[in-house]
């Protein structure tokens, strides 16, 4: 018989089982005490994925080269005339070679480029790198001595003096001797996201396609076989199989229509979380994620200052590096119009604010 003594009553240990979040701990990837300390991107090939694989992904970083370089470059007319001769790999040109490295360097944190100049010092090309076989090298002090390429094949590696290749870097910290990228931050927003995305088409298979137990009146292998054809046909052309009474006996487990989670929710939170982590509006893509006009312009305005700060990064960087002055246009801007708003809101405020016109008849 059980035993019903309330005296007996025990406690769970949850404080062991369930615990608080934390976030590990990091040091910077810098100089060591050491003559030299190199960098290489172990992930890229893994990064490189990520953005040819996840639509989202790529259509973000994509939207952020375009609006970055989409509209090109004013320079004066002897430093046009030299970017407008510069074809990279052969078929560039000057903007798509930037759009190239902006895109790169959001995948991996670092793009590079090879710094091609004649006898004369003249700058002739600019041949974008592949980012996974490149190098960094520093000396004690964190400050780069030069660039080595990894063969692809059994050649030796190349190496570069700084002043032969182009080095965009981004949101480099403190005096880590690389850039971050922008996959490291949305990786476990972009599995959430695409495992809900897999898991909802299962359920969505198993409706279409229950899972069925077939029970066969035989234990002989060669009819059982010939059964699991037949209704393997059958499932195939969407047709019924006829067997002879109490041969066959089919059972469905169906999914209940209330069984699961409604997972748009889930969906969408995951899908507008990525946007904020990645810093590139819905709006931007096309999307309707703001929900007036007002918050989508405040949400365009916002961008608007990310794509300026990645156009002065860039123009500085050009300047420094290849000794080339360089005006990215910007896109359309909305500031002017908000400012426009924003007057036209007030005036309506101090009218509104304004007591009436009116004076009292005086009868005869």
């Amino acid at each position: 018989m059980a035993e019903l003594d309330i005296g007996k009553t025990v406690t769970t240990e949850m404080k062991t089982a369930v615990t608080d979040f934390s976030v590990d701990s990091a040091t910077t990837d810098a100089a060591q005490d050491q003559k030299e300390t190199t960098y290489t991107n172990a992930y890229w090939s893994q990064q490189l994925g990520y953005y040819k694989a996840v639509p989202e992904l790529k259509s973000a970083i994509d939207a952020f080269g375009r609006w970055t370089i989409g509209k090109g470059f004013t320079a004066d007319n002897p430093t046009s005339v030299i970017l407008e001769s510069i074809t990279g790999n052969g078929a560039d040109t000057f903007n798509t070679i930037l759009k190239n490295l902006i895109t790169v360097m959001r995948i991996g944190g670092d793009a590079y480029a090879e710094i091609i100049r004649n006898k004369e010092g003249t700058l002739i090309n600019v041949k974008p790198l592949d980012t996974g076989v490149m190098r960094i090298v520093v000396d004690e002090k964190g400050i780069i001595k030069r660039y080595e390429q990894t063969s692809k094949t059994k050649k030796p590696d190349k190496k570069f003096r700084t002043q032969d290749i182009l080095h965009l870097s981004k949101d480099r910290v403190a005096d880590e001797i690389h850039g971050i990228s922008d996959i490291t931050a949305v990786e476990a927003t972009i599995l959430r996201y695409n495992e809900a995305l897999d898991d909802y088409k299962t359920i969505f298979h198993r409706n279409v396609v229950p899972v069925r137990i077939i029970e066969v009146d035989t234990d002989d292998t060669a009819k059982i076989a010939q059964i699991r054809t037949d209704y393997e046909t059958a499932i195939k052309n969407k047709e019924v199989i006829i067997v002879p009474k109490g041969n066959v006996e089919i059972k469905t487990e169906t999914v209940a229509s209330n069984s699961i989670l409604n997972p748009i929710p889930w969906l969408e939170y995951n899908r507008n979380f990525f946007f904020q982590a990645i810093g590139i509006p819905q709006i931007i893509l096309g999307g309707s994620q703001e929900f007036t006009e007002a918050t989508a312009k405040i949400a365009y305005l916002a961008f608007e200052q990310t794509v300026e700060e990645a156009q002065r990064y860039i123009e500085a960087q050009l300047w420094s590096q290849l000794a080339v002055r360089i005006k990215l246009e910007f896109p359309a801007s909305l500031e002017n119009e908000l400012l426009s708003d924003e007057k036209k809101d007030k005036g309506q405020q101090l009218t509104a604010a304004q007591p009436s016109d009116t004076t009292a008849g005086v009868g005869a």
